[in-house]
C-alpha cells in the first residue's frame, strides 16, 4: 500500500523540510526549513528540527 500524506489548511512547509511516511499534518501548522517530519503533527504547532 502506498504512502499517504494529509496536509491540512493554512500549513506553511519550509524549505528542504522532509515529510515522510503515513503522515498527517493538521491545521495552522507551520514546518520549518530542514525539518524533519517522522509523525503526526497536531494543529497550531510551529516544528522546527526532528519531529519523531
Amino acid at each position: 500500500m502506498p504512502e499517504k500524506i494529509v496536509i491540512g489548511n493554512n500549513v506553511f512547509i519550509g524549505c528542504n523540510a522532509s515529510v515522510l511516511g503515513n503522515v498527517k499534518i493538521g491545521n495552522n501548522v507551520i514546518i520549518g526549513a530542514h525539518a524533519l517530519i517522522l509523525k503526526d503533527v497536531p494543529d497550531r504547532m510551529k516544528i522546527k528540527g526532528l519531529w519523531k
